[in-house]
Order: structure tokens, then sequence, then C-alpha cells
């Protein structure tokens, strides 16, 4: 008989989950935390093998200190790979396995978020990631860790998919460019805007991965539509094919690691057209394919190879402006994608209406909170508005008001200072500032 006491109690020491352990740790390194003064950024690496080079400057931001992985799969095949495998000096690597989400309330794992400085999210299903952190003590000190810490958070596939201010949640699984381009709105088209992991340079984009394997260009550009039609928002797309990274540093600068031209390594940078007056899709309905043509101008896109050094980049500042890479236009024309050679946009710079032409629009409150109320005097013509943050990136967007009278909802907006722009029909524009609290 005691022998089977001694027999189930190394299975429950060799197998912690049998005890209802919520989340299992592999330690790499020296126990004793460090703080370092750490350089920041975002490394979005897009599936499959990690791109060494990218790796290397993820790493490097950490500035010696202590890695944490977190997963909610696996086991440890990031430990020896980060601490010795790149030949750059980090105190410490940890890997964290999420076994359940009660893992996301543990002291210990808490803890381990509030001591690192970096962070990477491994592959798996973002579903598990969003349902696990969301809402939950692990988003809100990752987000204080960006914010108070300026640590360097990175992540790939699923990982990657987490990390823009929208995201395709996958909480009904995956889709595929096909599926979702002949019906915008399936029911596995699940794009969030739940207030997440939080970086305010990418706080109007969604990431794709895998973008070479499958083919993802297309419900890529299905995620872009619904952002622009349910919530009014002109979004960004971020993608990366498989072993290609886009490493971001703290000055909006998007540079790009592959391996070309041994390998046909992209990154793609993607935007609705913005010189265009209203660059709604002409038709992203349920039940009916995606129609977003505009003159095959609908969509801008900067395309870039990943290399070694990672000298290709993209100025995240103004989405204008690029090294090494090429403009393209693509569209959506009844459910098939096209790409074609483009040129780069020219998008209006913003600048302060004089006082008495301001005086023809007034809001309040101003700073606002919740919202504000627009009022427009004497106009007797539509005019389109949009909202743009102080480095001229819309955030929202509406064509053909008619009214005098409009409330903004501005209760999910992060706090600064805004441009409200408005465009009459006869394309004159004024500008008034808003201060969001």
């Amino acid at each position: 008989m005691k022998y089977y006491f001694l027999y189930i109690f190394l299975i429950l020491f060799i197998n912690p989950q049998l005890l209802g352990q919520n989340y299992t740790s592999y330690f790499t390194g020296s126990s004793s935390d460090i703080s370092t003064i750490t350089n920041g950024g975002i490394c979005l690496m897009g599936g499959a093998s990690e791109d060494d080079n990218a790796m290397s400057w993820f790493l490097q931001k950490a500035n010696g200190g202590d890695i944490l992985v977190l997963r909610a799969s696996g086991s440890d095949g990031y430990n020896n790979y980060m601490y010795t495998g790149l030949g750059i000096n980090v105190n410490s690597v940890e890997t964290i396995v999420f076994n359940n989400s009660s893992a996301s309330n543990e002291f210990y794992v808490l803890q381990k978020i509030q001591q690192a400085e970096a962070i990477w999210f491994a592959g798996g299903d973002q579903w598990d990631y969003v349902s696990y952190w969301r809402n939950s003590p692990v988003d809100s000190l990752i987000n204080e860790a960006i914010v108070n810490r300026n640590i360097v958070i990175g992540g790939t596939s699923a990982g990657m998919a987490i990390l823009g201010g929208f995201y395709f949640s996958a909480q009904n699984g995956t889709v595929t460019s096909s599926t979702a381009l002949s019906n915008p709105y399936n029911n596995n088209i699940t794009v969030d805007s739940s207030k997440f992991i939080f970086n305010q340079i990418i706080s109007d984009v969604i990431t794709d991965t895998h973008y070479d394997d499958p083919d993802r260009k297309g419900r890529h550009v299905v995620f872009l539509s619904r952002i622009l039609t349910d919530y009014g928002i002109v979004g960004k797309g971020i993608a990366c094919d498989e072993y290609t990274a886009v490493c971001i540093d703290n000055n909006g600068i998007a540079s790009v690691y592959g391996e070309y031209p041994n390998y046909d390594d992209n990154a793609y940078f993607i935007q609705p057209n913005c010189e265009l007056i209203d660059n709604n899709p002409e038709n992203c309905n349920p039940n009916n394919p995606l129609n977003w043509n505009l003159g095959n101008e609908a969509i801008k896109v900067y395309a870039a190879k990943g290399t070694i050094n990672g000298a290709n980049s993209f100025d995240l500042n103004n989405w204008e402006t690029g090294i090494g890479g090429s403009w393209e236009n693509w569209y959506v024309d009844n459910g098939t994608l096209y790409q074609q050679s483009g040129i780069q946009p020219n998008c209006s710079t913003i600048s302060i209406s004089k006082p008495t032409e301001q005086e023809i629009i007034t809001l309040g409150p101003n700073p606002a909170n919740k919202h504000t109320i627009i009022k427009l005097k004497n106009s007797e013509t539509s005019y389109s508005l949009k909202l743009i943050n102080s480095i001229g990136q819309i955030q929202k967007q509406i064509i053909k008001l008619n009214s005098q009278v409009f409330k903004l909802d501005t209760s999910r907006l992060p706090s600064g200072l805004y441009f409200i722009e408005i465009t009459f029909d006869n394309n004159k524009k004024l500008i008034k500032k808003l201060s969001v609290l």
C-alpha cells in the first residue's frame, strides 16, 4: 500500500496540473532580480521560426534585465534561446505558462510582470490570451510597465496578433481570406476594440501574421473595412510574412527584419487611402462580398523587404515616409482582392484655422471626458468630420453630416490633444482643438 501512495505522490509531483496548479514556470539565469534602464519598443514577429536579428534587437532593449515569456501552451523553448543562444547579456529568462485564467490573479505571476524589463508573448491561440488576461491584473500591470517603466514588449503569431489597439480575437476560431471577402460579417470575423495591451503608437492598428502562409491579405483588408464601417475610425494595418519582424523604436520608426534577398520576407503597412474625401467601402454589408474599390485606389500599402540589418523602415508618425520599400494600391472588387503598383500618398497636414473662422465652430465640454457637442453656426451645406490625434493619425471619420449639432463620443479615446477637422462640400476646412481627459 505504501508504494501505491508513493506512486500517487510522484505522479502529482511531476505533473503539477493534476494538483490544480494555475501556471507552470520555467526559469533560467540569476534568481536575483535587477532593475535596468530599458529602451522600450515593440517587436512584431510574423510567425514560424523567430528572426534572430529582430530577437537580438528585442533583448538589447531590455539592457541586461529580466526577460519574461508569457504563453498559454508549450513549455520552455525560449529560455536557452534568449539566455545564451543570441549572445545578448540578460539577467534571466523565465517562461510562465498559463494553465487557466486563474493564473491571472496569482501573486507570483503578477510579481514577475512587475519585475520584467521585457515581456514576450509566444504563439498559440490569441483567444486564450484575450480571455485569460483582458480586464485582469495581467493586462493592467503590462500596460503600467509600458507607460511607467518603458519596458520592451513583443510577440510572434498569436502574440503579435494581440498587440494592436484593434485585434482579431479569434473568439470563434480563425477565418480565411476567401471567407472574409465573401462575407465581411461572417461569424468568425471577431474584430475587437476593447482596451487590452495598449501602445499609443499603434493604438489605431490591427496586426496580422503568417501573411504568406496562408495568404491573409484579404482578411486583413476586411478587418480594416469593419473598423471603418463599424467604428467610424480609419484604422491601419501592420503585417508580417513568416520569419519576418517589424521592430518599432520609441521614435515610432518601424524597421523590418528578415533574410531578403535569400528569402522573400516582407512586411506591409496598410491604410485606407487618406487622399480620398470619402474612403469608406462601397459595400461592406452582411452576406455580401466586400466591395472596396474607389477607382482602384481604396487602400494604400507600403511594402518593405526584411533584411538582416533592418535597413528598410517606415515612419509610423505620419504613415507616409519610408526607406527601401515601395507603394502599392490595393482594392477589392466583388470579393476579390487586387494589388498594383502605386505612389506615396500626400495627406493634408494639420494647420489651425484663423480665429475668425473658428467662431463658426463651437464645442463643449472642452476638455471632454465622455463626449463633446460640436455646433456649427449658419452651416447650410453638408460636411465631413475627422478627429485627428496629436501625431496626425485619424481616430474617427464621419462622412456627409447635415446636422448643425453633433455629439462626438470620446469615451474610448486616450487622454491627450486632438484636432476636429470639418470639411465642407466646397472643400473649405476648419479645424478646432479638443482636449480629452
